[in-house]
């Protein structure tokens, strides 16, 4: 039976009222305070004259207030928590599920109220120092010293202390001659070992010794042991976990120890006896700790939002806004870190699953042991948006998972980081990164700042060689990454890809002041089996090793890029292979010490593509082309219409690269990059950053200290 037109016509109008009175309507606002209680209704702002109603206490007062109403019915109107200013202590992290999700029409918002700056913190307040005839100052905590909680970080007025260190500056070195016996046994852990040895006086059979620390630098990576047993006649020191790689595979490890009871011997420094409970600090010049405060995380985890994405079921339609997420802290089991490369398993202060369309709006997320953000499985179309996001044990944002999920509902994708600043991490984990992609497509990274980082600014792809696409159609672009290795760690760069990548394009970013332990301190690094990748109208300048390296890959394109000021190389490939591995057009390359071209150009007729391409060398040295002339360069069918000349920049030594009218560039087609567009957007309102941050910084505060 067809329903008459005109009933059809009445019915779909009264659905449109409908939608839009849900759409227009006011929402239900309740509030949270500090001075609230959760079992108030949280519709008043601020405490009733009888006291029986008023603002709610916490997050999870809202929330079940909001799980109440629900109850009820479905929701007609939108949702708002408005949350007062104030410091919010945390004893558990606040955790979202399907239940709690909004809808389209009613979606459901965290946000602070007006100007306020609400805080919620996942620490507790150390008090009651005493300062000691060594000038250190002391306190008992009983809860450590009974064994119920144990802690591996300490913030004082919002900053970042560190543990007890030795040494001080630079590092220990493995010796040479590293046990052959000590070899793990199993397959998983069969490249690493489990002891090594040590130079005399370097490490020592401490009291504490279950609880030191060892942190070994590899290439691209640091793992991280509980010491287990020291012999100071044979100077080998064994410990939990196998390596994830043989020692001494990149030349002499370095490693740094942590926590033992002599390192404490410098300013900021800090020591926790788990036997006794007394935390001892050396204080800063002037630092009071009868008037600072001194902060200790009891919590690893801040925010949790928790669907069930293999079984269809997501948090939807949430947003939290203007609010502040700090202090969280990391753990170590028997077994150690053995993190691989970027760290992508160190835990995310706010971590995501199987969420859908939610938001994350201007907040900051501080002073944690892992990651800031997680998006992971299932996760699908959510916005990380004018965040600041900053003082990591890890790296920034996490988007993806280490394995690709069968079903498409599980896998991460759509997810859109932007206008976020997020720096000075890899206080724990130094191989951490500032926006990891893995195996996750159709995601925007756009507009971020990325700097202070001991490894790479962004990373994407995560499948090596030509293994299946797992991650294609992402678009990186407008973010400014920079500062980054401070001679740590090797085989990084400003933006670093892996795997086939349909799709994917890195366009109008700035990566700059890249530099490495060793070997691949890059700008713009394609690694292994990158392909398919459009590089276009990026700024890459004053790297260590080179602005553009492809260590192998296919069909990328790299196009109308400004390459500047490598102190090694400006643009390298490294294994040739039976296929095209990337065309290089209409690129500036400028540069006064090193070479133009390194590593390997060898490879038969169409293995590399270059032309259109002005290059020049402001030190006034003739330019080598491999090997060759430019002439035998263009005879072997390589850049036929590139020229040397100065592309006339207006002021190259000082970083502005923006052509003079006259430029023979754009006789070659190039065409101008707009770098008033990169990096931060807006205004500043949403972050307040301290004077000694700048969005352009000419030095990076961060030390190469470690």
């Amino acid at each position: 039976m067809t329903m008459p037109r005109r009933v059809f016509a009445l019915l779909f109008t009264a659905w449109l009222v409908v939608l839009n009175a849900a759409q227009t309507a006011e929402p239900v606002t309740l509030y949270v305070a500090p001075n609230g209680k959760d079992t108030w209704r949280g519709t008043r702002k601020a405490p009733g004259f009888l006291r029986v109603n008023g603002p709610l206490a916490s997050l999870q007062g809202a929330r079940d207030a909001i799980r109440r109403l629900k109850a009820r019915g479905p929701l007609t109107r939108p949702v708002v928590v408005r949350v007062l200013g104030g410091t919010y202590r945390m004893s558990e992290p606040f955790i979202l599920t399907p239940e709690d999700s909004g809808t389209t029409n009613c979606p459901i918002t965290y946000i602070a109220d007006g100007d306020e700056k609400p805080v919620f913190g996942g620490g507790c307040v150390i008090a009651g120092w005493r300062k000691n005839d060594k000038g250190f100052w002391t306190t008992t905590i009983p809860e450590v010293q009974s064994g119920q909680w144990y802690f591996r970080s300490l913030f004082i007025n919002g900053q970042r202390r560190q543990r007890a260190r030795t040494p001080n500056e630079g590092y220990f070195q493995v010796t040479d001659n590293p046990p052959p016996a000590a070899a793990a046994k199993t397959a998983k852990q069969a490249a690493g070992q489990t002891e090594f040895h040590f130079r005399p006086g370097d490490i020592k059979n401490w009291d504490n010794l279950n609880d030191v620390e060892v942190i070994i630098y590899h290439a691209w990576a640091t793992t991280r042991h509980l010491l287990r047993s020291v012999d100071t006649q044979a100077n080998t020191v064994r410990f939990g976990g196998a390596t994830q790689w043989p020692l001494l595979k990149w030349g002499k490890n370095r490693y740094i120890i942590e926590n033992a009871p002599d390192a404490l011997d410098k300013p900021g420094e800090w020591y926790l006896d788990r036997r006794t409970g007394v935390l001892s600090y050396i204080p800063m010049p002037g630092e009071d700790l009868e008037k600072a405060v001194v902060e200790a995380p009891v919590l690893t985890e801040l925010v949790r939002v928790q669907g069930d994405a293999d079984a269809g079921k997501f948090v939807e339609h949430v947003t939290l806004s203007g609010l502040a997420f700090t202090c969280a802290d990391w753990t170590i089991g028997p077994e150690g870190h053995n993190y691989r490369q970027a760290a992508p398993e160190a835990k995310p202060a706010i971590a995501l699953s199987g969420a859908r369309r939610c938001s994350l709006e201007k907040l900051e997320i501080a002073h944690v042991g892992g990651y800031g953000v997680g998006f992971g499985h299932g996760c699908q179309s959510n916005r990380l948006e004018q965040c600041h996001v900053h003082d990591l044990g890890a790296g920034g944002v996490l988007i993806g998972e280490i394995n690709l999920p069968k079903e498409e509902r599980a896998r991460a994708s759509h997810n859109t980081v932007a206008n976020c600043f997020i720096h000075d991490g890899g206080h724990v984990y130094a191989t951490a990164v500032g926006v990891w992609v893995g195996k996750s497509s159709y995601n925007a990274i756009q507009h971020n700042e990325i700097s202070d980082f001991f490894y790479t600014g962004i990373s994407v792809g995560w499948s090596w060689g030509y293994q299946p696409s797992s991650a294609h159609h992402n678009l990186i672009e407008y973010n400014h990454v920079h500062h980054l290795g401070f001679g740590v760690l090797s085989d990084m760069g400003g933006i670093y890809t892996l795997g086939i990548s349909p799709g994917t394009q890195i366009r109008n970013n700035s990566f700059h002041h890249v530099d490495s332990f060793s070997y691949g301190g890059w700008g713009i690094y394609t690694d292994e089996g990158s392909q398919g990748i459009l590089i276009e109208n990026n700024l890459a300048y004053r790297t260590k090793d080179g602005n553009f390296h492809q260590h192998y890959g296919k069909d990328n394109i790299v196009r109308n890029n400004v390459l500047a000021f490598s102190r090694e190389k400006q643009v390298a490939r490294t294994r040739n292979e039976p296929h095209r591995s990337f065309v290089f057009e209409r690129n500036i390359v400028y540069f006064n010490e090193g070479v133009l071209l390194g590593s390997n150009w060898a490879g038969e007729p169409g293995a590399y593509e270059l032309d259109y391409n002005v290059y020049w060398d402001s030190a006034g040295r003739p330019i080598n082309f491999a090997g060759a002339t430019l002439e035998k360069w263009q005879a072997q069918s390589q850049d036929r219409h590139s020229i040397v000349a100065d592309p006339l920049f207006v002021n190259a030594e000082k970083d502005d690269f923006r052509l003079r009218p006259d430029s023979p560039a754009f006789a070659l087609g190039f065409k101008p990059i707009d770098m008033t567009s990169i990096g931060l957007v807006g205004p500043r309102e949403w972050t307040e950053l301290p004077k000694s941050v700048q969005r352009t910084w000419i030095e990076s505060p961060r030390k190469a200290k470690e």
